[in-house]
Formats: structure tokens, C-alpha cells, sequence
């Protein structure tokens, strides 16, 4: 590895430790009156580390999983000590973390055998999805990647023209129709065009409404149907955005989502400025879908490529 490339893998970490600032104090400030004073693992101290997960929302039933494997643990070894509890806790934590399939691609790298990569991203209004496309945009063109956007959510005008912004902002091309356009018809045309452009990396935004599962299942499957008429295995990734500022309310989208279409990967936003950070865990356990991004910061740099071991050892590092 580089010097820069050790520069900006160091960047990148300090971010993500000052990103899980807020998580991190909220939490380790309800361990810490746990095991003051104890020198072993009790009820007491399994109570409150309860408590600290529940509140950092990471969710009751992924709280109750990570509790009775350290209960396990725990009465396996009766003189474990309370030094060893931030150990345990985050050999478990990384093991309700799932690596992504691609996990062998960092830095928004892309399959050398997908080209163009499709993605389609999905989520409801208000989570950050357009700013995330235009994020993604960034890196991936700073990462030397030739990047198309498609504005398929054809629903509202102010989506396209964010969109719009984003595209002359990063300097990438975009392929859009007039409001209330089909959107199955703009992701044919992106896709198509992206082909003849000989794009590395083509991105579909899709409108955010929730209000009629039925509809939203059935204009994805047509986007996805007329995707693959230019390219077979279209889209290659359907990445769900979801604001982990939101918590449990983040739960329920992906629940929604994940009903209507094939979700296989998500972007977690707005996770700085909120105590909230443990809504990953909960996503993961319970959908076993992988974090593919996290969104730490309101800088285009700011929205990263996950890795499981730096988001652990960021959640445990209490010195930054």
C-alpha cells in the first residue's frame, strides 16, 4: 500500500471514529456505571450492557441474541472479569455484521466482469437517497470509474432536479424525461445509453413511495424486466438507503422494502449526530442483508465503503 493510499485509509478511520461519536458516548457511558466497581460479570452488569444496547437501538430481538451468547460465555467461564466484557462484545458484534459478497471489492472498486455495473438504488423520500447517488457518483469517478445516472423517480420534479445538481457538481452525465414520465422507460434508456458510452458504472435512481406496496413491487419489477433486455443480469445491485438517524423507524422500511423487491445491499446515512448507530446491528440481524455504505458526514468523501473490523473497532475506541 501507498503512502496515500495509507493517508487517506487513515482519514477515512478517523472519520468513521468522529462519525460514531455520539453512538459511542451513549453507549460506553451506560457500560461504564455498569461495571464501576465490579471486578466480574453479573446479572447487574448484563442488565445494564441490556439496556445500553436497547437505547443505542440496536433492537430487542439482536439484543437478546448478543446477551444470551455472552450469558453462555460468561457461566462457560465463572471468573470472567469485566475487562474482558468489551472483548466479548465485540467478537459478537462483528459476528452479527454481514460481509457483503463483493466484500473483496474496497474502495468503490466494481466486479471486473459487470460492465457496466448497475445499480438501482431504492428508499423512501427524505433518507438521503439522491444525495447518496451523488456521493456514490463522486467516489466511484474518483476512483477512476466512468459513472451514468438515471433519474427514474419520474414522480417528483424536485428529485430529478436534485439529481441534476449532483450530476454537474461531480461532472458525470445523467439521462432524464420530463416529470411523470414512465420510469421503467428512463432506466431502459440509461441503461442503453450507458452501453454505448461504455460506462463503468451506471446508477437508477427509483421513486420513494411506501403508501402502496402492490404499486412499488410492481414498478420495480418493470424497471428490472426492461434493464434486462440490454443487459441479462440488470441490475446487478439493488442498494436500499436507508437513515439510520431514525432507528427503528429505519427497521420498518427495510421490512417494507425488502417485501417488495430483492434488496441486496443497504447505505446506512446520517449515522454522525446520532446515538442511534446501533440500528446497523439491527438491520443486519435481522435481514441479513450486508451494509454496503455508511454516511458519516455531509461531505461528498463522507459517505464510505463499510468494513465490518473499522465500524467494531470505531464503536470501541473510546480515545478518539
Amino acid at each position: 500500500m501507498g503512502f496515500f493510499n495509507k493517508l487517506f485509509s487513515r482519514e477515512k478511520k478517523e472519520s468513521l471514529d468522529q462519525g460514531l461519536q455520539k453512538t459511542k458516548e451513549s453507549f460506553f457511558s451506560k457500560i461504564g456505571r455498569a461495571i464501576a466497581g465490579k471486578s466480574t460479570v453479573d446479572a447487574e452488569v448484563l442488565d445494564t450492557l441490556e439496556e445500553a444496547l436497547v437505547s443505542a437501538d440496536v433492537g430487542v430481538d439482536t439484543t437478546v441474541r448478543i446477551i444470551e451468547r455472552i450469558e453462555a460465555r460468561v457461566s462457560k467461564d465463572k471468573y470472567m472479569g469485566t475487562s474482558e466484557l468489551n472483548r466479548l462484545l465485540q467478537e459478537e458484534i462483528a459476528a452479527i455484521l454481514v460481509d457483503a459478497p463483493d466484500s473483496g471489492f474496497r474502495d468503490f472498486s466494481t466486479p471486473a466482469d459487470k460492465k457496466p455495473y448497475v445499480i438501482m438504488v431504492v428508499g423512501v423520500n427524505g433518507v438521503g437517497k439522491t444525495t447518496t447517488i451523488g456521493k456514490l457518483a463522486y467516489n466511484f469517478n474518483k476512483a477512476g470509474k466512468s459513472v451514468l445516472l438515471g433519474a427514474a423517480d419520474t414522480f417528483r420534479a424536485a428529485a430529478v432536479d436534485q439529481l441534476t445538481i449532483w450530476s454537474e457538481r461531480v461532472g458525470v452525465p445523467i439521462v432524464k424525461q420530463q416529470m411523470g414520465s414512465d420510469p421503467a422507460a428512463v432506466a431502459f434508456d440509461t441503461v442503453q445509453s450507458g452501453v454505448a458510452r461504455g460506462s463503468d458504472v451506471i446508477i437508477i435512481d427509483t421513486a420513494g413511495r411506501l403508501h402502496n406496496k402492490l404499486h412499488l413491487m410492481d414498478e420495480l419489477s418493470k424497471i428490472k424486466r426492461v434493464m434486462n433486455k440490454v443487459i441479462p443480469d440488470a441490475p446487478h445491485e439493488v442498494l436500499l438507503v436507508l437513515d439510520g438517524s431514525t432507528g427503528q423507524n429505519a427497521l420498518e422500511q427495510a421490512k417494507q422494502f425488502t417485501a417488495a423487491t430483492e434488496v441486496t445491499s443497504l447505505a446506512i446515512t446520517k449515522l454522525d449526530g446520532t446515538a442511534k448507530g446501533g440500528v446497523v446491528l439491527a438491520i443486519a440481524n435481522q435481514f441479513k442483508i450486508p451494509v454496503k455504505y455508511i454516511g458519516i458526514g455531509e461531505k461528498m468523501e463522507d459517505l464510505q465503503v463499510f468494513d465490518k473490523e473499522e465500524f467494531v473497532d470505531s464503536l470501541f475506541s473510546l480515545n478518539s
